[in-house]
């Protein structure tokens, strides 16, 4: 049978018979329009919180009277929270079922959001934050899977569609709303505007999900399992958050938490691999598609994510852009991604997701060459252009992935399967940017000495820009100062524009991954028989 028939055969038999049960029947009309829009409101408030905060920080330690470097908490907390948090959603869903672990998730997420902008003290804000962090694990997985069941199996790529574009814009959004609100009104606003998305999300979902609750089974808390997640997944965060501060390696506490993080990891996957009742899926990973889709996920956005905060920084930084304007260069990317996901969405499931991965992997190629030209006089188009230019391959990149890793699974394994890619999702963004941020300023050390010694014998520009100096009234301290700046700017221009080199052809590299995938037979199928 071709792959036309079986799309059409599956196509034909998506209108769910009587029997299957009331949590798998597609929505219509408008119930699916509020239906998504809430979902994928959630989503997008979800993961605005994971970068709104970050060009608050200088605010938020000032008026707290912290330092900067405990400011950065504020970040740590919440991010190593969530990561705990997100791969115990199956096994939460399956105790207690979809629809109240996720409205719960948005009541709770609300609830701290408001008790973080009333937070008096450092120490009390990075407490609500973990509780923040943590309350908000379940709600991206499991808007994916209310999602998939809301749409008919044919229309389930359109589902991928509305999800993606939220979990896109959000990290761009966040930046430039976070540093509007703190210019402009102050800081805890970033957290009361979640307030009213979160009760009009959690009344919304309430309303037309009750009656489409997901089976449920009293399963035994594994404690053990549980106490080991926190443990290495903790350690491992903290270690990714602090390591460039702390200068990695040569501190005992990144050391430690290494150890810890490594030893936690062995043991959890011992524990977990033979434990009657574990309480993360790892039996998973036994399915080729998920495996290699989860790889290629957390590779690719481990990438796309470590240069969303590159970028920025170099800009601000050693190009002299506000953090403003920086975010408007992001933001560029959304022109295509929101045009162009629907399509995609569309036809998803009459089109080999391989062939579209393998076009999104080429196009961000194509991105990352073209900032590898960057220099720093070039105008702000030029700088934009690569981003206008990603939002192709962003709307290419989200939907066929995850076709790839939810599809063909019953729909009792979306749940555990959507929590746990996306905990490798969010950990290799921890990852990326850890290593994007600590590669580019080593090697940009490497250069200015590189410049230095050039400089250093006789170069005649050198003399000249000496020599142009003592004119405008600086002394040769002063002088020597001002070439080091321009030293320095260059280093870290030809050190951002080598990471972009090596990620344009690591995006190459990752279409040998894509083929390795058996092709998708008919997109991501809920099989109702298996729920029972």
């Amino acid at each position: 049978m071709t792959d036309r028939a079986v799309i059409e055969e599956a196509a034909a038999g998506a209108t769910p018979e009587p029997s299957h049960p009331t949590h798998l029947r597609p929505l219509t009309g408008g119930a699916l329009v509020l239906g998504t829009v809430a979902l994928s409101l959630a989503t997008f408030m979800n993961v605005l919180d994971t970068s709104i905060a970050n060009v608050s920080l200088p605010a938020i330690a000032g008026d707290l009277g912290v330092s900067s470097s405990q400011g950065t908490w504020v970040i740590t907390s919440f991010g190593v929270a969530n990561a705990i948090a997100v791969p115990l959603t199956g096994f939460v869903t399956q105790r207690f079922g979809a629809v109240k672990v996720f409205v719960t998730s948005i009541l709770l997420f609300t609830l701290f959001s408001f008790l973080c902008g009333q937070a008096p003290s450092l120490p009390v804000l990075i407490l609500f934050r973990v509780l923040q962090g943590a309350s908000a694990g379940p709600m991206i997985p499991l808007s994916q899977t209310l999602l998939l069941s809301s749409y008919r199996t044919e229309r389930s790529g359109m589902a991928l569609a509305m999800w993606s574009m939220t979990t896109l814009v959000a990290p761009i959004t966040g930046p430039l709303l976070g540093g509007w609100i703190t210019d402009n009104i102050s800081w805890p606003w970033i957290f009361y505007i979640n307030v009213p998305v979160g009760l009009i999300c959690a009344s919304v979902t309430l309303t037309i999900y009750r009656s489409r609750e997901t089976p449920t089974r009293k399963l035994p808390i594994d404690w053990t399992g549980l106490g080991l997640l926190v443990v290495w997944v903790g350690a491992l965060q903290i270690m990714l958050d602090k390591g460039q501060e702390l200068d990695w390696f040569g501190s005992s506490l990144i050391r430690m938490l290494a150890i810890a993080a490594f030893i936690g990891f062995v043991l959890f996957l011992i524990w977990e691999l033979h434990d009657e009742h574990p309480v993360v899926d790892l039996s998973l990973f036994k399915i080729p598609n998920f495996t290699i889709g989860t790889i290629m996920l957390a590779l690719a956005y481990g990438m796309f994510f470590g240069s969303l905060v590159l970028l920025p920084l170099w800009l601000q930084e050693f190009v002299g852009y506000t953090a403003t304007d920086a975010g408007e260069v992001l933001a560029w990317v959304g022109l295509f991604a929101l045009a162009i996901s629907p399509v995609i969405g569309r036809y998803v499931q009459s089109v080999d997701t391989r062939w579209l991965t393998t076009v999104s992997f080429v196009v961000f190629a194509l991105v990352f060459w073209m900032r590898s030209k960057f220099t720093i006089g070039d105008t702000y188009w030029d700088y934009s252009l690569p981003t206008v230019v990603q939002g192709i391959s962003t709307a290419m990149f989200f939907i066929p992935l995850l076709a790839i890793v939810l599809g063909g699974l019953p729909p009792h394994r979306i749940a555990s399967a959507s929590g746990l890619s996306n905990f490798a999702r969010i950990t290799a963004g921890s990852f990326g940017t850890s290593i994007y941020t600590t590669w580019w300023a080593n090697r940009a050390i490497l250069h200015h000495v590189q410049l230095s010694e050039h400089i250093a014998q006789g170069n005649p520009a050198a003399d000249s820009a000496l020599e142009l100096a003592g004119r405008l009234g600086l002394n040769h301290q002063q002088a020597l100062g001002l070439i080091d700046r321009l030293v320095q700017q260059q280093s870290y221009t030809i050190a951002v524009d080598e990471m972009f080199r090596l990620s344009a052809w690591l995006f190459l590299a990752l279409i040998v991954l894509v083929w390795l995938v058996k092709p998708a037979r008919n997109g991501v199928k809920v099989d109702a028989s298996a729920a029972h």
